[in-house]
């Protein structure tokens, strides 16, 4: 790729170790959404192309099976300095393609970094367990854990290289092959990735790219040598995943959307509170499944923490997220765009109190798919703004009397992804934590983001499946256990001697 050209090798599909030609069912422009330009176009794979792929991933697995554990880690060592060498280069892509600012760039590589160096542990992960005389006396028992074949990712344009990164290390790592399908929005960034891995030598057919739309997630879905699948983006659609998925016999994982809401007690610190509530509602322009779009004040700390926060999201520059003076960068497409200004102008119709608004930004963000920092108050827990998932940099404000109220429009919400709350008191956050129906829950932290070598949770429509992506759970999910139990007979041998 040429940063200062603006040309863009047309990404292609990474199959079996070589750049290849799909059949297609169509292709679709990539376009920068700071700035309207079309940096490419990305071909769509047919059912038929799948069906390649998924052949040349099941051709290899045999011998990648074989491989062992601590060589298959030696790999995520080397994929991880490869990483670091052009970790730049990366978030770079991943702004020009998605929007976002590039220090939210560099922060979603450093996390994918983190998931490498945490499958590069596999060995020890993939231990198991056992007993000497486990079953009865002379009976030992043990557990120990083997890769299942060919495994999938079906991922969101959010994060176009972190979320592939919750499951693909892992699942090679304990040894599976992978195909990844990014979002047909954001392939630029696992083209790279593929260019990485390309050059680091695994073997022909154990990490594959397919891109393509509905027909190649339903052609992954449905064929017969895929053992499971990874799915992120909406709760509806993850539903309908984990449901098919199911059907079929196979492993589904799937992340559904979410409404995370963000509690401030009267006693919170106003300065660091504030500063959280901008980086969750606004970063990355709200497109996050861990964003905060509901602010609920409890008591005194509207009057505290109100005052600064219209006064802070009011000065944020919005614009292109190359540019280093940019705070918030643009949303996704002109779609986006309008979907999210319909939220705003519903949101208004509905009595919605609007006291930042983001429908106009200024003329020197650029012609992109930009909308602005804003913040709706006086939001009741019935209206759209306060149910629907936006995903967009809309904030709703909703004023409570006690932390029982907040927990209980919680415990309400059809969602239950992540919660905040931010508090100088043990005993709320106490409370929060144990009560908060929640996968990821804050404490004091606007994005409770797990690291790497914990899951990445989710509870009630925001997660349909068991183990979740990230660490261990991963390693579970990637692998079958396997129960073996042994008893050795004392015979002698032909000599009448034991041999020992």
């Amino acid at each position: 790729m040429s940063e200062n050209t603006g040309k863009v090798t047309a990404p292609r599909h990474y199959v079996g170790g070589e750049w290849v030609d799909l059949d297609a069912a169509g292709d679709l422009p990539i376009v920068n959404p700071a700035t309207g330009e079309t940096l490419t176009r990305v071909s769509l794979a047919s059912a038929v192309g799948v069906g390649r792929a998924v052949e040349r991933a099941h051709a290899a697995f045999p011998a990648w099976r074989n491989t062992a554990p601590v060589i298959r880690a030696r790999y995520m060592f080397v994929l991880k300095e490869r990483m670091e060498r052009r970790y730049d280069e990366l978030a770079r892509t991943i702004t020009r393609e998605h929007g976002k600012t590039l220090e939210d760039a560099r922060g979603e590589v450093r996390r994918a970094i983190e998931n490498v160096e945490t499958a590069a542990g596999i060995p020890t992960m993939m231990m198991g367990y056992g007993l000497e005389d486990g079953a009865a006396t002379g009976i030992d028992e043990e557990v120990i854990r083997q890769p299942l074949g060919v495994f999938a990712a079906i991922c969101p344009f959010n994060f176009p290289a972190m979320v592939p990164f919750w499951f693909w290390p892992y699942a090679v790592a304990c040894g599976n092959t992978y195909i990844v399908k990014p979002s047909e929005q954001v392939p630029l960034s696992m083209r790279f990735v593929a260019e990485l891995v390309d050059d680091i030598g695994l073997p022909p057919g154990v990490f594959n790219v397919v891109n393509g739309g509905r027909e190649t997630v339903e052609a992954l879905i449905d064929h017969p040598l895929v053992r499971g699948i990874s799915f992120v983006g909406s709760s509806a659609v993850a539903q309908a995943v984990y449901t098919r998925g199911a059907e079929r016999g196979k492993r589904v994982q799937a992340q559904g959307g979410a409404k995370n809401v963000l509690v401030v007690m009267p006693d919170a610190n106003v300065e660091k509170t504030v500063q959280n509530i901008i980086g969750s509602a606004f970063g990355a322009a709200g497109q996050r499944c861990l964003a905060n779009s509901i602010l609920m004040t409890v008591g005194r700390a509207r009057e505290r923490v109100m005052p600064p926060l219209r006064e802070a999201v009011r000065a944020l520059r919005v614009g292109d997220g190359i540019e280093p003076t940019s705070e918030m960068g643009p949303v996704i497409s002109a779609r986006a765009k309008s979907r999210i200004t319909g939220y705003i102008e519903r949101g208004i119709a509905a009595g919605a109190t609007l006291s930042v608004d983001g429908r106009t930004v200024p003329a020197a963000a650029g012609p992109g798919c930009f909308v602005g920092p804003t913040i709706f108050e006086n939001v009741r827990p019935d209206m759209e703004l306060a149910r629907d998932e936006i995903f967009g940099p809309v904030l709703s404000v909703i004023h409570v009397d006690s932390l029982r109220d907040a927990i209980a429009l919680i415990e309400a919400s059809p969602y239950g992804n992540a919660a905040s709350i931010f508090t100088e008191s043990g005993a709320a956050a106490r409370e929060f934590r144990y009560r908060v129906p929640t996968g990821n829950i804050g404490i004091n932290v606007g994005v409770a983001a797990p690291m790497a070598f914990f899951p990445f949770s989710g509870a009630k429509g925001s997660f349909f499946g068991t183990l979740h992506g990230q660490g261990r759970d991963a390693v579970d999910f990637f692998t079958e256990k396997k129960v073996v139990i042994t008893r050795w007979f004392d015979t002698p041998d032909v000599a009448g001697h034991h041999g020992f």
